[in-house]
């Protein structure tokens, strides 16, 4: 079993394990779940084919599988199922143990700011070809999401706030692979560093952050789009 794989599963097990819980019922809402993953996923696997191909990141031929579709292992294909399973599990429990309505207007305002940042920020740094697909993705999602107010919004802060705890133990691992604490050894998943800001955090790069952000918050929409129109609590 690849290092990768382990961590898919490690990521995947509490909250499979606790989709029964009757606080959440978090498996009864899977008809909501699975077209908001397809639709997302289909997204980010484009992208994600995309940069493998011109080399902008790739995978260890050691650390992950060797059955790759695309260039790409079977472990990236799964990763856009699993992570938002697991990811939009957090968001369902914060729903669960936070009262945040009051702080949608705030979440709006700080969506809007943050999104124009991006943008600029993306534009600026427009020769590093991760750096600025990746901030005018993320950029113009969270200004279009943050056109009116959604019941959702500070639900979505909290739960990415949450998120990167799991976010940092998985993602640091797959950019280093040997824990090592170096991102050039034989990392998981590695990246052309003349594509990206160089900036890491320990060994994850500073877009993986908006990356992630761009994940949650795409699950998060289309989910809520799917679960009030199949009339899911």
């Amino acid at each position: 079993m690849t290092l990768y794989f382990k961590l898919l599963l490690f990521t995947i097990a509490f909250p499979l394990l606790a989709s029964w819980d009757k606080r959440f019922n978090y498996f009864s809402k899977i008809k909501a779940l699975f077209p908001a993953f397809l639709i997302t996923g289909t997204f980010f696997l484009i992208w994600d084919i995309i940069f493998t191909k011109k080399g902008i990141w790739g995978f260890s031929t050691t650390h992950a599988s060797n059955l790759r579709i695309l260039d790409m292992p079977i472990e990236e294909w799964l990763f856009f199922f699993i992570i938002p399973y697991s990811c939009l599990f957090i968001y369902e429990s914060v729903k669960y143990f936070f009262r945040l309505k009051k702080y949608n207007s705030l979440s709006q305002k700080i969506l809007f700011v943050l999104g124009i940042l991006l943008l600029i920020s993306g534009i600026y740094f427009n020769d590093r070809a991760y750096t600025f697909w990746n901030f005018i993705f993320c950029g113009s999602f969270l200004i279009i999401n943050s056109y009116k107010k959604r019941d959702y919004h500070a639900n979505f802060f909290v739960a990415y706030i949450f998120s990167l705890i799991p976010f940092c133990i998985v993602n640091g691992i797959l950019t280093d692979g040997d824990f090592d604490y170096l991102y050039s050894t034989n990392p998981v998943v590695w990246y052309n560093n003349f594509e990206n800001l160089s900036i890491r955090i320990i060994t994850i790069p500073i877009e993986d952050f908006f990356y992630c952000m761009l994940l949650l918050l795409m699950n998060i929409t289309f989910y809520e789009k799917f679960r009030s129109k199949l009339s899911i609590d």
